[in-house]
């Protein structure tokens, strides 16, 4: 247990190291080619800020994780890797979305091609024998077959995906969020004796230390403050809904039969998928495309009331672990869909709150940018 444990450490500092290397070496060459994110009426930043620093969070994980493989291969507690087809499939569904967000990064590309890449990684998943086979209970079913489970696989995964793209609105927000997450999922799978996936999730929240450090303090205007761009994002929510579909997934032959693997998997994510499906939902209700980008997400709502960047960022943060706590205590007594019912009621009367402050400063509860 301590080897295994210490791997993980290992790991983490490895891709801490990473990022301090590589981060300041991408804003640096963002400076030269003019590589910046340019603000907007719908950002909330106002200078010019390169936006590539999600290009160092996959070397540096595979890195730290290659690395502690060299000295812990074959060692107890670590089995000894082999590229099978399953792993073939997954490092190349991953290095998609890894190239997609760089050139959407670098050149910028159009929704319907996103999901198109998206679709296509996540469906190398369940063609390689990785997809969701039970709800738990959820809503009275249990285990699915492979032709429901194979497109809800993909579904879950392009949406959680988009998820975390689509939450990164303020310094620090995905980021953190995704900390938090993976925080979980490792003490999931160490809990599980997955050695592997928690040394891996470990150097993915290495490089995070990093990132966070230069978006959250650096200085913009001595070039010294990034943000992490769909190469990112995108990477960061393709891995998160990787791993949701591989704890939820019923698979004696890896860990036992836990009914609270869907749920908790959930519950690690559910404040970005509850504000993306009230996004969606609003923008549907409001008669607007669902692909249109605008200020209504769960961040903007808060600044509308008056906090600040760094106010709103704390509170979703309160927000995030307040339902992760809530839920592991509402399912000792209750079944998972009442767990889930009731997070939806928790979730629309504080958006409900939110709204009617904003109305009492005289603000617009929903914001649409005005078309020409």
């Amino acid at each position: 247990m301590i080897e295994q444990i210490l791997g993980i450490v290992v790991a983490f500092l490895f891709s801490v190291v990473c990022g301090f290397i590589s981060i300041p070496m991408i804003m640096n060459f963002c400076e030269r080619r003019k590589l910046y994110d340019i603000p907007n009426t719908r950002k909330i930043h106002k200078n010019a800020i390169p936006r590539l620093g999600g290009l160092s969070f996959l070397p540096s994980m595979l890195l730290a994780f290659l690395c502690v493989l060299f000295v812990m291969n074959g060692s107890d507690g670590y089995e000894r890797v082999t590229m099978n087809i399953w792993s073939l499939y997954f490092m190349v569904s991953l290095l998609l979305i890894y190239g997609l967000g760089m050139i959407d990064d670098f050149i910028g590309l159009g929704a319907v091609q996103k999901f198109a890449v998206q679709i296509i990684a996540a469906s190398l998943l369940p063609l390689a024998g990785l997809y969701l086979n039970d709800l738990y209970g959820l809503f009275g079913i249990n285990d699915i077959p492979y032709w429901i489970g194979a497109p809800l696989t993909v579904f879950v995964i392009v949406f959680v995906s988009n998820t975390i793209n689509l939450i990164d609105g303020i310094d620090g927000l995905s980021a953190c969020i995704t900390f938090i997450a993976l925080t979980g999922f490792l003490i999931c799978f160490a809990r599980e004796g997955l050695w592997l996936y928690a040394t891996l999730i470990g150097g993915l929240m290495g490089v995070l230390i990093p990132f966070l450090y230069f978006n959250l303090f650096g200085d913009a205007s001595k070039n010294r403050k990034i943000f992490m761009g769909d190469s990112g994002s995108l990477t960061l929510g393709f891995i998160m809904g990787f791993l949701t579909v591989k704890f939820a997934m019923d698979n004696p032959n890896v860990m036992p039969f836990r009914k609270d693997s869907l749920l908790l998997a959930f519950t690690l994510l559910l404040v970005p998928v509850f504000d993306t499906t009230r996004v969606i939902l609003v923008r549907i209700l409001h008669r607007q495309p669902i692909f249109r980008s605008d200020k209504n997400h769960i961040h903007h709502k808060l600044m509308r009331t008056g906090l600040s960047q760094r106010q709103t960022l704390f509170t979703i943060l309160v927000m995030d672990l307040a339902f992760i706590v809530l839920n592991q205590l509402l399912y000792r007594v209750c079944a998972a869909t009442y767990v889930l019912v009731i997070d939806v009621v928790l979730w629309l009367v504080m958006n409900y709150c939110i709204n009617r402050i904003i109305i009492r400063r005289g603000a617009l509860p929903y914001c649409y940018e005005k078309t020409v």
